[in-house]
């Protein structure tokens, strides 16, 4: 199941899992919040008011990070894909990006250490440009 030309898809699906157990958590935190500090939803309808008005951020903060190197690494993965570059090295790299994806986002969704997070983000954009050179590298080949 997980070999095979469309293996390099499955860490997509597990980032896109990751991006949906943290906007289940940023809902669950903020629902809670409005219920408990009395929000109203009216009160919190642009980022700005919202950052103002909510005590806790970090899931809501978190899923935007989600959407900032992450498209990166869905475009590799759909580049990867079309030009059958799906070689257990890019393969292990995209993974790699993916399990320090779920790293970072434990750490900015629970303690927030920002050393930590820091760490793990850092880690995750080093294997994306690895994949993104290994990509670059796959493609110079073909041609």
């Amino acid at each position: 199941m997980f070999a095979g030309p469309h293996a390099i898809l499955w860490p997509a699906f597990a980032l896109v899992a990751l991006t949906l157990v943290v906007w289940v958590r940023m809902y669950y935190v903020r629902i809670g919040e409005m219920r408990r500090l009395h929000i109203d939803p009216q009160s919190v309808s642009t980022s700005a008011d919202a950052a103002a008005r909510y005590v806790d951020t970090r899931a809501s903060d978190n899923l935007r990070n989600l959407f900032e190197l992450p498209v990166l690494f869905y475009a590799g993965v759909l580049v990867a894909h079309a030009i059958g570059a799906t070689s257990d090295a890019l393969l292990a790299v995209a993974w790699l990006f993916v399990a320090l994806r779920v790293v970072h986002s434990f750490v900015h969704c629970g303690y927030n250490k920002v050393l930590h997070r820091f760490g793990a983000y850092v880690a995750g954009a080093i294997a994306l440009w690895a994949m993104w050179g290994m990509l670059a590298l796959a493609l110079v080949r073909a041609d």
